[in-house]
């Protein structure tokens, strides 16, 4: 099952499902941006919008992209706001839904599903104002190695979405080929408890 369908057909039930990994990212995500003021943002990865909300509260104008159709309509249904446009697009491909330069781009548990991240690092980094940010939160790579994976249950059976492993300094190497500082990295667990993996990785990069 290709990545596209796997989050179409996990749609409609990925706001129900106990899904740690979603929560974590969301909290980490208000957490790591919080001080951080931006006007225009690239969200990618917007899936059912449930940091996209949240952004609208600081946002001016809010580009949302996802690879699902289901995953979009249900961010549309969610997310009543004139400031927010969604679109649907892979972004392996032309990145022609940036039309414009912006304060911050996110990158949500998305990640973690892109093979290369060369190509994508350069992409955010040419539509980023200078002294703009670039937002990661993924599952921690140490949670890879343990083998966890995005997965999903249907009557069907289980689903495991295709994920590659990234390290850390690979993440932090690739940004800086592409003029992008990191400024912040956090580790976020499973209730806080520093004794065991922590699942969600953060880092906040800065455009030269």
């Amino acid at each position: 099952m290709s990545i596209r369908k796997a989050y179409n057909s996990w749609a409609s039930q990925y706001d129900t499902n106990q899904n740690k990994t979603r929560d974590l990212e969301a909290k980490s995500l208000r957490e790591t941006l919080a001080d951080i003021s931006f006007d225009t943002c690239l969200e990618i990865g917007c899936g059912t919008g449930k940091n996209t909300q949240w952004l609208t509260t600081k946002a001016k104008h809010i580009t949302a992209v996802d690879l699902s159709e289901e995953m979009l309509q249900r961010a549309k249904e969610k997310v009543n706001a004139n400031r927010v446009e969604f679109i649907q697009a892979d972004i392996l491909q032309d990145w022609t839904f940036a039309k414009d330069s912006y304060d911050l781009i996110s990158f949500s548990l998305i990640l973690e599903h892109i093979e290369n991240l060369d190509p994508i690092f350069a992409k955010a980094a040419n539509c980023l104002k200078p002294g703009g940010h670039v937002y990661v939160g993924e599952l921690h790579p140490f949670k890879q190695y343990a083998g966890t994976k995005a997965r999903f249950d249907t009557e069907e059976g289980q689903h495991i979405v295709e994920c590659y492993t990234h390290n850390i300094s690979e993440f932090i190497q690739t940004a800086k080929k592409h003029r992008l500082t990191l400024t912040h990295l956090n580790e976020y667990f499973d209730n806080n408890d520093k004794n065991f993996i922590p699942r969600i990785l953060t880092l906040l990069f800065v455009k030269n």
